[in-house]
């Protein structure tokens, strides 16, 4: 599932193809056809987004909320747009940028009250200014919860997935499975200020960079088929920094990556 950073730079990209503009809406598969027509011929207010919802704010207070879920995505072209290919949910098309998005999980007109409502629900997102960390403490201190598992819950941090949970664990030295409880605030702090300063790297370069200069071996920044990673699917294979085969365990239904040795 797409992380934080994918989406906020969705917002980032669309705030700068439509903002101002009065665009045309459609549903060229037809499931989100009634919601295209509230939107269709309005001025596109702006763009933005929280963890892993991304919001298009129109004249007059409809928004469109979407959540890519594990299929969702956005593919960006030139005005005017070829004729849709796939299993189009959406299409906007500004003056000189159009955009199609296919398989998400919802995409749906909604409220402002609503987003409200939504972003009340959601912790602080380590990509947003008025991000409250003390918020996310709050909630990490009173937890028994493992915190590989609190770094996952959106109403805990929003936006952090399994990539950056495994991979900011690693760097701060902290094992998945302690409870939040235990955490100082000393690695708290350091968990989310890695946090603020890894995920705009992500925005600013379409990928996910984590590894640090002095563990960088020269290899390309990506290997096939997988970001490069510290720990993040790569059980059994040495821990770039000690030496030591990273772990993989279940944790909450989801797969974790640590090492042994580098992580207490």
């Amino acid at each position: 599932m797409p992380e934080g950073h994918t989406l906020h730079r969705l917002a980032r990209d669309h705030h700068q193809q439509f903002a101002g503009e009065i665009v045309r809406v459609n549903s060229p598969q037809g499931r989100f056809a009634a919601g295209a027509r509230l939107v269709d011929g309005r001025r596109f207010e702006r763009a933005e987004a929280w963890g892993k919802h991304l919001l298009h704010h129109y004249e007059g207070g409809a928004v469109v909320h979407v959540h890519l879920g594990l299929y969702g995505k956005f593919t960006s072209q030139c005005t005017p747009m070829a004729a849709p290919v796939g299993e189009v949910r959406m299409r906007i098309a500004g003056s000189k940028w159009g955009a199609d998005l296919r398989g998400p999980t919802r995409c749906e007109v909604i409220s402002e009250e609503a987003v409200d409502e939504l972003f009340a629900r959601l912790g602080p997102d380590p990509l947003r200014e008025d991000a409250d960390p003390e918020q996310a403490w709050r909630r990490v201190h009173r937890s028994r919860a493992p915190v590989g598992g609190l770094l996952l819950n959106q109403s805990v941090i929003a936006g952090v997935g399994n990539v950056y949970r495994a991979e900011v664990l690693f760097r701060q030295g902290i094992a998945p499975n302690r409870a939040g409880s235990s955490l100082t605030r000393g690695e708290w702090n350091g968990l989310w200020r890695d946090l603020t300063e890894l995920m705009p790297v992500g925005v600013a370069e379409g990928k996910m960079i984590t590894i640090r200069r002095e563990h960088d071996n020269g290899a390309p920044a990506y290997e096939p088929g997988r970001p490069r990673t510290y720990v993040y699917r790569r059980a059994g294979e040495k821990c770039r920094v000690c030496g030591s085969p990273v772990k993989q365990a279940e944790l909450q239904a989801r797969k974790i990556f640590w090492c042994p040795q580098c992580q207490v």
